[in-house]
């Protein structure tokens, strides 16, 4: 729950930025008001926090006292072929609580594994996902340019459905991360739920989107969800470069990720009702564990790729992780 103290803060903090925007008491007091009657009328509540705890912390996988789960980033994509059931299945093979995937579609509107939006990267073809059906994607290798190739050669692109039928065999949690297409997303993932009640206690809907979010909780409220997050993602890339040349638009970026990140802790978070925050690793702190911990909400940070990481996450924060190896030290991954 969203803290007394947090409210009379959040609301106050709009009311001064808007009298000084405005010089008008009346128009300050109205949109004010508007915002807090928005945020109170269509927000979603969390789920119970025992169901959301089942979810992030089952009892199967989970290491140490504090039952921290290590969560295989798109399957585990330094052990194997990302996003592919033989990452699914290394993954639980190498001892991952879960496994995260990512959904995207198909020109013929199939959901599958992917992470980019094209096929150029991670296969041996070349194109947008917009403009190939799902035949064709199925000819391609996914393991094409994976560092283990011939190991994994001729590993296919698998559909959304072929992954959770073997998540829910090897017993993994799913995080669910949705790269975009809001309507399309939720209509497909509730369509999954109903197919796969078990996913209701073992799987949570994270994006980068809110509206995805808040689109997947319009669609079916008792899904689990979290938002992801990356600060100064708008300007900056993950290692801190400035992600524009031009001064003017990376100041004007940047004023834009102060207002996100602004928005996601007091806003965002609470109307859409999440369980779970999604933070770049470089983020977490005791007291960001205890900012969030204390509005109902756990901390999963990402992308720990060392040991000496996971040993500070697993043992002194007690938060779960994502990682893209369980089995040694990795590049950064951002």
């Amino acid at each position: 729950m969203l803290q007394l103290g947090d409210e009379v803060t959040l609301y106050s903090v709009v009311f001064v930025l808007v009298l000084l925007g405005t010089r008008s008491p009346l128009w300050t007091t109205a949109l004010t008001a508007s915002l807090y009657l928005f945020v109170a009328m269509f927000r979603f509540p969390q789920v119970p926090q025992s169901r959301a705890r089942q979810v992030l912390h089952p009892a199967s996988g989970s290491t140490g006292s504090g039952q921290v789960s290590v969560v295989a980033h798109r399957g585990g994509g330094h052990d194997a072929p990302e996003n592919t059931i033989a990452s699914i299945r290394e993954a639980s093979k190498n001892g991952a609580t879960g496994v995260e995937l990512d959904l995207e579609f198909s020109a013929d509107g199939v959901p599958i594994l992917m992470h980019d939006d094209t096929v150029d990267r991670t296969t041996n073809g070349s194109g947008p996902l917009s403009q190939m059906m799902l035949s064709e994607l199925g000819k391609l290798d996914a393991a094409a340019k994976h560092r283990l190739r011939e190991t994994f050669a001729g590993e296919k692109i698998p559909t959304l459905d072929e992954a959770v039928q073997e998540c829910i065999r090897l017993q993994l949690t799913v995080y669910f991360d949705v790269k975009g297409h809001p309507d399309e997303a939720a209509a497909a993932l509730k369509a999954l739920y109903k197919k796969h009640p078990v996913l209701y206690n073992s799987s949570i809907v994270c994006s980068f989107e809110p509206k995805v979010i808040y689109r997947m909780r319009q669609s079916d409220p008792e899904v689990v969800t979290a938002l992801t997050h990356r600060p100064w993602s708008l300007s900056r890339l993950g290692d801190g470069a400035p992600r524009f040349s031009s001064p003017w638009k990376h100041h004007w970026m940047t004023l834009m990720d102060m207002a996100l990140d602004w928005a996601h802790h007091h806003i965002l978070w609470k109307l859409c009702g999440i369980s779970a925050f999604l933070i770049q690793k470089n983020f977490v702190s005791l007291d960001y564990i205890q900012y969030w911990s204390q509005r109902g909400v756990e901390v999963v940070a990402w992308t720990v790729n060392t040991q000496v990481e996971k040993e500070y996450y697993q043992e002194l924060l007690k938060v779960n992780y994502i990682t893209d190896s369980l089995l040694e030290d990795c590049e950064p991954h951002y």
